[in-house]
């Protein structure tokens, strides 16, 4: 299945999905040295973003954020990729500083966590194997 969406950065990646239903804050809920969700409560807490393709609905949080997603990225904890039903200023600029291949108005219900992902931030477009 293919999902058209609108490219937020370029570039392409492909792995395993991890979806969550709420919002995601780097800033204090996501551990830059691990890559993983800390904030309590949320439903990814604990379960570690590295290396995934992470598909949620927009980011919230602190513009410090957008830092933290850079931060990850240069310790190889980041995601391989970001999808979102609508993104914000804070995950988009995250995206593009830290060159993670990101798409949005994407209908995100359509994928679930362990599905097989293929991002085209150049297209944007999401392929879900």
């Amino acid at each position: 299945m293919i999902l058209k969406g609108r490219k937020v950065m370029k570039g392409r990646a492909e792995g395993e999905a991890l979806v969550s239903s709420d919002g995601i804050s780097f800033y204090g809920g996501v551990e830059p040295e691990t890559g993983k969700v800390v904030e309590k409560g949320h439903p990814l807490e604990g379960q570690c973003v590295t290396g995934k393709i992470l598909v949620f609905p927009t980011g919230k949080g602190s513009t410090v954020g957008s830092y933290t997603i850079y931060d990850m990225k240069k310790r190889g904890t980041a995601p391989l990729a970001i999808v979102n039903h609508e993104i914000e200023t804070i995950i988009a600029v995250g995206a593009i500083i830290s060159e993670i291949p990101c798409v949005d108005q994407i209908d995100i219900n359509k994928i679930k966590t362990g599905d097989k992902v293929k991002v085209d931030g150049d297209s944007g477009k999401v392929e879900i194997a």
